[in-house]
């Protein structure tokens, strides 16, 4: 009886070892951030603004959001574009994580123009000094107007002090390039 409780105790142990790691010193998963954003395709190029955020409910779990609007260029045509979804986070070493993310998407510009999907991403981030962080993204999406594309996301922050900084991210899909700026409130 003794000897199964103890096996007992390892295996519990043993499982919730993975979920007892924090986030890698010097990155927090909960800050805002808003500013300029562009998409550059062959049939054309847009730019608008964007807000961002995330919201640690763990240490090792968030939630995040993306909004933007832009405007294609010479036209009258605007567009929304956002995504919300859940994150994971795992220590690898002292000032990096491997990040996995799960996301709906959607994309509407009206007139029948509706768009609805999910992404994946899994990459690392990590603080390559106190006021640089950077973090590299393999990810997939897939909707039920457009066919799955595979993409990589690129991003890094310069920090002015613990709460504020300003942030960078560029997305490169199949033809396109998406790209953010502007600074951020981190807490």
């Amino acid at each position: 009886m003794k000897r199964s409780r103890l096996i007992l105790a390892a295996l519990v142990v043993a499982t919730a070892v993975p979920f007892a790691a924090s986030a890698a010193d010097g990155i927090s998963y909960t800050y805002v951030e808003g500013g300029y954003v562009a998409t550059n395709t062959d049939g054309g190029d847009a730019d608008g603004w964007g807000l961002k955020g995330s919201a640690a409910l763990t240490p090792n779990f968030h939630l995040f959001g993306d909004f933007a609007n832009q405007d294609i260029e010479d036209t009258n045509v605007d567009f929304d574009q956002w995504r919300m979804g859940v994150g994971y986070n795992h220590q690898i070493s002292q000032r990096a994580d491997l990040v996995t993310r799960v996301a709906y998407e959607k994309f509407d510009a009206g007139a029948g123009a509706d768009f609805d999907g999910y992404s994946v991403e899994a990459g690392v981030r990590g603080a390559m000094t106190p006021m640089l962080e950077g973090y590299a993204m393999a990810g997939y999406e897939d909707g039920d107007e457009f066919d799955g594309d595979f993409y990589g996301r690129f991003g890094a922050q310069m920090k002015f002090n613990p709460n504020w900084g300003v942030a960078a991210d560029v997305k490169l899909a199949d033809g396109d390039t998406q790209w953010f700026v502007g600074p951020r409130l981190t807490w």
